[in-house]
């Protein structure tokens, strides 16, 4: 495994000052879907397991999770797991389909059906708690940042029933059944702060809440009926603690330029920033309380190596705008990404923010 910077523990690490807007001996740089998607041993370990029994399984979360801290030398691990997860291990009936995403058995189309949801049970995630641990003991000083989805972006996969691009259904529940959609996203931020708070317990030193299709709604529906909801999974953390000693919350949606403020509001540390948005711009509109985390194209990737330098150099460069930066893509890992692009891109970033 690449070694981390020298750091004593995960607590300081770049990845955790930078989060807190604390000097650093260089821009961290972990990639979201780092684990898994672009990498052939992934592939190979993976042949034969579905994605939600892989993600249930200790040994093999502990490896994947591993792989491209082994491989590019990234300054933190993300926790291996899916968005739905939370729901699956509660006893919903979701598929992940090849190609089209999670599928829902029985989607969400009534009042009764959100009274019906089953709850998640926190025995049900001792496997968190074995493979976190392992994960620790292995990382040593490198930082592992805890996983889960965000209450609206769960929402919209009960209601749709899989992936969606209009979201028609979830917008029309959510002002159609105003009671109802409270109910629901006041369970799955339940669900949501569990999973968190289960991770952090067993030892992660920060944690992401994804919330993928927030991008979707106008900043007046997100400040209502989203934001609330969200707030309440970081809150309902419980570390008890403040300031430096908390553990650090980053926050990301897709498409969500007009929210960024909301964002950071709902209580992250970090606001990750898709690619649409410049840092230095994202900066002007989070304001200076808030580090951020982002968000070089992932398209770029499959680029000529002159252009990946030239927006990594960019990217770099505007993020110097915020208190602390933490460089990512501004979206996922795309599958066909050549490893080799993204240790160079680790490596780059480290040449040109050493102090």
């Amino acid at each position: 495994m690449s070694p981390a910077p020298a750091s004593a523990s995960p607590a300081e690490s770049d990845l955790v000052r930078a989060a807190r807007g604390l000097p650093v001996s260089r821009t961290p740089v972990w990639f979201m879907r780092q684990a898994g998607r672009s990498l052939p041993e992934y592939r190979e370990l993976r042949a034969g397991t579905k994605m939600l029994e892989a993600c249930q399984d200790p040994d093999l979360i502990t490896e994947i999770t591993l792989q491209p801290v082994r491989r590019h030398g990234v300054d933190a691990a993300i926790f291996f797991s899916d968005i739905v997860l939370p729901l699956v291990v509660a006893g919903v009936d979701i598929e992940i389909k090849p190609g089209v995403g999670p599928v829902i058995a029985n989607p969400v189309r009534s009042v009764a059906d959100v009274d019906a949801l089953p709850e998640l049970d926190p025995a049900a995630l001792d496997f968190i708690r074995t493979a976190v641990g392992r994960l620790v003991a292995e990382l040593g000083p490198t930082p592992l940042i805890g996983f889960a989805g965000a209450p609206f972006t769960l929402a919209t996969y009960l209601i749709e029933g899989g992936p969606s691009k209009e979201h028609a259904r979830t917008k029309a529940f959510m002002h159609a059944e105003p009671e109802a959609w409270a109910r629901l996203l006041e369970r799955l931020s339940i669900s949501s702060s569990m999973f968190l708070r289960t991770q952090v317990d067993a030892g992660a030193s920060a944690v992401q809440l994804f919330d993928s299709w927030a991008g979707v709604l106008s900043a007046v529906d997100y400040a209502e009926r989203v934001l609330p909801h969200s707030r309440a999974v970081f809150d309902g953390m419980g570390d008890g603690r403040a300031g430096e000693d908390r553990v650090p919350r980053i926050h990301f949606g897709v498409g969500t330029g007009e929210l960024l403020p909301l964002i950071g509001e709902a209580g992250a540390d970090v606001v990750g920033v898709d690619w649409r948005v410049p840092l230095d711009e994202a900066a002007r509109r989070v304001g200076p309380g808030y580090s951020l985390q982002g968000n070089l194209d992932p398209a770029v990737l499959l680029a000529d190596r002159a252009t990946v330098d030239r927006e990594v150099r960019r990217v770099v460069e505007q993020g110097r705008a915020a208190r602390g930066h933490v460089f990512n893509l501004g979206h996922g890992v795309l599958p066909d990404t050549d490893p080799g692009v993204l240790t160079h891109v680790v490596e780059l970033v480290h040449e040109l923010t050493a102090k």
